[in-house]
C-alpha cells in the first residue's frame, strides 16, 4: 500500500497535483488516491480528549481533493468537537466547491455524520469508503467497495422532509442578505479581561490599524453570516477569527434538519483556522460574531465558552444584524 505523507498546511490538493499524484502512483484515477491519503490525514487529527484519530479525504466535482480530520476541546464538553466528516464539507465549503462526489474515511461515519452528510443536494449518491483497520488491504485498491450514503442512512430524515425544493443547501451559494445594525448595537468582550491587550498588540500602538483589524473581522463575520446555512431556525451566524500575524479565518453556521448534527460558527471557524496549517489556539487573538439581535437561535454564549478554552486572552465581538 502506497502512504503519501500530507504536510500540515495540505488540507486542499488542487486537481492538477492530485491527478499528478495519481499518475506517479500509477493508480487509474484520483478517485483511487482517496484512500491512500487516509492515514496520512488521521496525523493531522487533533483529539486530545480521546486519542481516536480520523480522517477523511474527498474528491470534490472541480477535481480537487479535499481532507477533514476530528477536532477536540480539552475543558468542554464532548458536542463542541468537530467530526472529521464535518471538517470535510467545510473545507468544501470554505474553497466553495460546490459538490462532494465521493470520500474515503478511516473510520464508518457515526450516526451524528450520517445525518449531517444529509444537508447535501444529492446526498443519497455521496460514495463512501471506509479504510479500518478491519478492511484497509481489502478495501485501500478496490474502490468499487465504495457504498453509497443510503446505503449508510437508509431510511433518512432531512432537508427533503422540511424545506421546499429550491431552497439552497449545505454547499450550494447562499444570500442571506444580511446587514449591521448600527454600531451602538456591539457587544464587546474581553475574555481575559485585559483591557484590550491582545488588540494592542495586533495595532502596535498605531489606532488606524487597531481600527482597521476590527472593522475588517466585523466585515468577514458578515460576509460568514450571509454564507450560513440556517433554514430551519432562519437564525444565521458568521464568525471571523484574526491570528498575531492578522490573518483572517471564517466560519459559517450550519444547520442540519435534525439540530444536534448542526455546526456552530466559531467550530467552522477553527476549521478554517486548522486548514490553514495554524498551530496552537493561542495564537488566535481576535473574534468577531454576527447575528441576529434577539434571534431565536443565539450563538453569543457558546462562541464565548469555547474560545475562552481554545484562547483565553482572545478579544471577543459581538455585532448584531438584521435582513436587509
Amino acid at each position: 500500500m502506497n502512504q503519501i505523507h500530507l504536510s500540515a498546511n495540505q488540507f486542499v490538493i488542487e486537481a492538477s497535483v492530485a491527478e499528478s499524484i495519481a499518475e506517479s502512483l500509477n493508480l487509474p484515477s484520483v478517485l483511487h488516491l482517496l484512500p491512500h491519503l487516509v492515514h496520512s490525514a488521521q496525523a493531522l487529527a487533533r483529539p486530545p480528549i480521546s486519542n481516536f484519530n480520523v480522517g477523511a479525504v474527498g474528491l470534490g466535482s472541480d477535481g480537487r481533493v479535499f481532507v477533514g480530520v476530528n477536532l477536540e476541546f480539552p475543558g468542554l464538553p464532548l458536542h463542541h468537537s468537530v467530526h472529521a466528516e464535518q471538517f470535510l464539507l467545510t473545507n468544501l465549503a470554505v474553497h466553495r466547491c460546490r459538490r462532494l462526489l465521493s470520500f474515503a474515511v478511516s473510520s464508518a461515519p457515526c450516526g451524528h455524520c450520517r445525518q449531517f452528510l444529509q444537508e447535501l443536494r444529492h446526498s443519497s449518491s455521496v460514495q463512501i469508503l471506509v479504510i479500518d483497520e478491519e478492511n484497509c488491504a481489502q478495501n485501500i485498491d478496490h474502490v468499487e467497495n465504495r457504498k453509497p450514503l443510503s446505503k449508510f442512512l437508509p431510511n433518512p430524515f432531512g432537508p427533503h422532509d422540511l424545506l421546499d425544493h429550491e431552497c439552497p443547501l449545505l454547499l450550494d451559494q447562499h444570500d442571506n442578505r444580511l446587514d449591521l445594525l448600527p454600531q451602538n448595537h456591539v457587544n464587546s468582550i474581553n475574555l481575559s479581561n485585559s483591557n484590550d491587550e491582545n488588540f494592542s498588540k495586533l495595532a502596535n500602538g498605531n489606532c488606524g490599524k487597531y481600527e482597521k483589524s476590527e472593522d475588517l473581522l466585523r466585515e468577514s463575520a458578515l460576509e460568514a453570516a450571509n454564507n450560513a446555512h440556517a433554514p430551519y431556525s432562519g437564525c444565521p451566524s458568521g464568525v471571523a477569527l484574526m491570528d498575531s500575524e492578522g490573518n483572517v479565518y471564517k466560519g459559517s453556521y450550519a444547520e442540519s434538519a435534525a439540530y444536534n448534527p448542526s455546526l456552530g460558527p466559531v467550530q467552522a471557524a477553527l476549521i478554517a483556522y486548522v486548514a490553514s496549517g495554524r498551530g496552537s489556539y493561542e495564537s488566535i487573538v481576535a473574534a468577531a460574531l454576527v447575528e441576529k439581535e434577539g434571534a431565536k437561535v443565539r450563538q453569543e454564549d457558546t462562541a464565548r465558552l469555547v474560545l475562552k478554552a481554545v484562547s483565553p486572552k482572545c478579544d471577543f465581538r459581538v455585532f448584531y444584524c438584521h435582513s436587509g
